[in-house]
C-alpha cells in the first residue's frame, strides 16, 4: 500500500486554518498516487487542546470541520485525528481518528492508553478506547493507533497499561500498523522512537508507518521526523525534522535508508529555534526584543531569536550601570552587528543611582545586598517592557536551567517576560550551543565565550562566587530535578555532602520564582514548569 504521511504543524483551537492544512497535503499526497492519507494525533484540533475541549463550541465545531473534510475526501481515503464526544459513561471525549472515504460512513476509532505523566493530562479529558479493529483499507487490514498506543513497557517511565493496542490489532487481522502522534521533542527522542518503532515492527512482522505533529504549541516543541519501517524493522522513510513535510510510503519497499539524526547542539539550537518562531506566530506576535547583557545567554537568545524571526525582526538593548564592564559592552554591540540587528543603548546608572537614593534613610545603617543588586535587573525589566508596550515586542527571558533552577535569577527583573527560551537548557548546554553556532564564523564575540560568566550587579562579580562550578551543578540539577534522586542517593554517587544539600535547598526554596516565570520551551527529559508539580509551601527534605 502507497501511504502519503501528512506531517502537518496545527495551530490549537485554529479549526478553519488546520482544515485548510490537512486539506491541501491531502490533495497534494493523493495527486501523487496515495492510497491512504495520514495526520498526526488531533491534526484537526492541534495538540493538547487542554480545556478549551470544555468549551460549549469547540467539540461541535470540531466534529462540523470533520464532516467537511469527508465532503472534500477524493478517491483515497483520509486519517485523520479529532476529538470526538464519549457518548458513554466515564470521560466527556475520546481523543480519536476517523477514517474518511468518499461516498461511505465516518469509520472512528480511539485512542486506548492515555498518558497521564510528564507533560501529558489526556485522563482529564478522554475515555480510552477499547477492543479496536482494523479498517479494511484498498484490501487490505490497517490496524490504527494513536500516539501512546505503540510506546511499549521498555520506552516508557514505568509499566503503566494492562493493555497492548498493537497486539490486539495484530490478533483481529491487521496487516499494516499506522500511528497518528503528537510525540513532543526532547533530546535524543526520535532515535528512541525510532528503535521502539523498529523493535515493535520485528516483533509482529508488520509494516509501521508513524506520522508526527511538527511546531511548536506553547511550551511543547514538536520536532515532526515521521518514520516508516517495513516488516523487518528496517528504516524505508524519515520526513525532516522540525518542518512540515509529506511523503508516500511504499509498505512494499525493498530499499532501506540509514536513521538521519542531527548532532545534539544543531537539534536542540533548531528545536528552540522552531518553538520561538511558532510561539510569536500563534500569539500575533511579529517581533521579539531582549536585553543583552554581553554574556553568554543573552547571546544565545539573540542568535536563536535570529535565526526564528529574522533579524529584522529582533531588537536587543544594552542597559549597563556603573558595574558593567567595559568588555561587556562591547561584547553586546560586537553581537548585535555580527547578527545584524537593532540595538538600544539606554544605561540605567543615573535611574539605578536615583532609585536607591529613596531608600537612603530607611536602609541607613545596614550594608549593602542583594537588594541593591536586584534593583538594576528589576530596572532593566521595566525599561525592556516599555519597549515591548510601545512597539508591541514580545519580550524574551535569557535565563538558563540551571539559575532558575537555584534562584541565581530575579523575581519581576530578569524573569520578566513573554516566553523564556532557554528556562529548560543547562548553562553546560548553553556553552555547547555557542560553539556550535560560531563553528563557521564567530557570531557570539570570543570573549563572550572565555571570559568567567557574571550578572555583573556589584564590583568584580562571578557566577562562581555563589555557585559550584556549573559542570557539577548541572549534574547534581539533572540528578535531583530530572531523575528525581533524593540528596541522599546523589551523595552516594561521589558527590560532596555539603554542595548537594545546598543544591536541594536552593531547588526548594525557589519554588515561588519558577511558579510566576514566564513559560519555557521544554527540550529536556524533565522541564521546570509543564510536567513537573511540586509544592511551593513543604518542608519535606530526602
Amino acid at each position: 500500500m502507497k501511504i502519503g504521511l501528512a506531517q502537518l504543524n496545527p495551530t490549537v483551537g485554529d479549526l478553519r486554518g488546520n482544515f485548510e492544512k490537512i486539506a491541501s497535503a491531502y490533495d497534494r499526497l493523493v495527486a501523487a498516487g496515495a492510497d491512504l492519507v495520514l495526520t498526526p494525533e488531533l491534526a484537526i484540533t492541534g495538540y493538547p487542546p487542554q480545556d478549551l475541549v470544555f468549551k460549549s463550541r469547540f467539540v461541535p465545531e470540531t466534529l462540523a470541520t470533520l464532516e467537511r473534510l469527508h465532503a472534500r475526501v477524493s478517491k483515497a481515503p483520509l486519517l485523520v485525528g479529532f476529538v470526538d464526544r464519549n457518548e458513554g459513561r466515564g470521560k466527556p471525549f475520546h481523543n480519536a481518528a476517523a477514517l474518511l472515504e468518499s461516498g461511505q460512513p465516518i469509520r472512528k476509532t480511539y485512542k486506548s492508553l492515555l498518558p497521564t505523566y510528564d507533560v501529558f493530562d489526556e485522563d482529564r479529558y478522554f475515555e480510552p478506547g477499547r477492543g479496536a479493529e482494523p479498517f479494511a483499507v484498498c484490501g487490505k487490514k490497517v490496524g490504527v493507533t494513536i500516539c501512546e498506543d505503540i510506546w511499549t513497557e521498555h520506552y516508557l517511565p514505568r509499566p503503566l497499561y494492562d493493555v497492548e493496542p498493537v497486539r490486539g490489532l495484530i490478533e483481529r487481522g491487521a496487516e499494516i500498523i499506522v500511528n497518528l502522534s503528537a510525540s513532543p521533542f526532547g533530546l535524543h527522542k526520535p532515535a528512541v522512537r525510532h528503535e521502539m518503532v523498529g523493535a515493535l515492527a520485528r516483533t509482529y512482522q508488520r509494516p509501521i508507518c508513524y506520522c508526527n505533529a511538527v511546531g511548536g504549541n506553547d511550551q511543547l516543541v514538536f520536532d515532526g521526523t515521521s518514520i516508516a519501517v517495513n516488516s523487518s524493522g528496517a528504516l524505508i522513510a524519515q520526513l525532516q525534522s522540525f518542518r512540515e513535510d509529506e511523503a508516500i510510503v511504499d509498505t512494499e519497499a525493498g530499499a532501506t535508508i540509514e536513521f538521519r539524526e542531527g548532532e545534539m547542539p544543531e537539534a536542540l539550537f533548531a528545536a528552540l529555534s522552531l518553538g520561538v518562531r511558532d510561539y510569536l506566530r500563534k500569539c500575533d506576535f511579529k517581533s521579539a526584543v531582549l536585553g543583552l547583557s554581553g554574556g553568554i545567554d543573552s547571546a544565545v537568545v539573540a542568535t536563536i531569536a535570529v535565526d526564528a524571526l529574522g533579524a529584522e525582526n529582533v531588537v536587543g538593548v544594552s542597559m549597563p550601570t556603573q558595574y558593567s564592564s567595559r568588555g561587556s559592552i562591547d561584547d553586546a554591540l560586537a553581537l548585535a552587528r555580527n547578527l545584524g540587528i537593532k540595538c538600544f543603548q539606554i544605561p540605567i546608572g543615573k535611574a539605578f543611582e536615583t532609585f536607591r537614593a529613596q531608600f537612603s534613610e530607611i536602609f541607613s545603617g545596614l550594608p549593602e545586598d542583594t537588594t541593591e543588586e536586584n534593583m538594576q535587573p528589576r530596572l532593566r525589566a521595566m525599561t525592556l517592557m516599555a519597549l515591548s508596550n510601545k512597539f508591541g515586542h514580545l519580550l524574551l527571558t535569557t535565563g538558563n536551567k540551571s539559575e532558575l533552577a537555584v534562584g541565581y535569577c530575579t523575581i519581576y527583573g530578569d524573569m520578566a517576560g513573554g516566553l523564556a527560551v532557554i528556562s529548560d537548557v543547562p548553562k553546560t548546554l548553553v556553552y555547547q550551543l555557542a560553539r556550535w553556532i560560531n563553528r563557521k564564523r564567530e557570531i557570539i564575540p570570543r570573549s563572550t565565550i572565555d571570559k568567567p560568566p557574571s550578572a555583573e550587579l556589584k564590583p568584580n562579580q562571578t557566577d562562581q562566587d555563589t555557585l559550584p562550578p556549573y559542570e557539577i551543578l548541572d549534574e547534581i540539577l539533572r540528578l535531583y530535578v530530572e531523575e528525581n534522586l533524593s540528596a541522599r542517593d546523589i551523595v552516594s554517587r561521589g558527590f560532596d555532602e555539603k554542595t548537594v544539600r545546598w543544591v536541594q535547598r536552593r531547588v526548594d526554596l525557589n519554588e515561588y520564582k519558577r511558579e510566576q516565570a514566564a513559560p519555557g520551551l521544554k527540550v529536556t527529559s524533565r522541564a521546570f514548569g509543564l510536567g513537573r508539580r511540586m509544592p511551593i509551601a513543604q518542608k519535606f527534605i530526602g
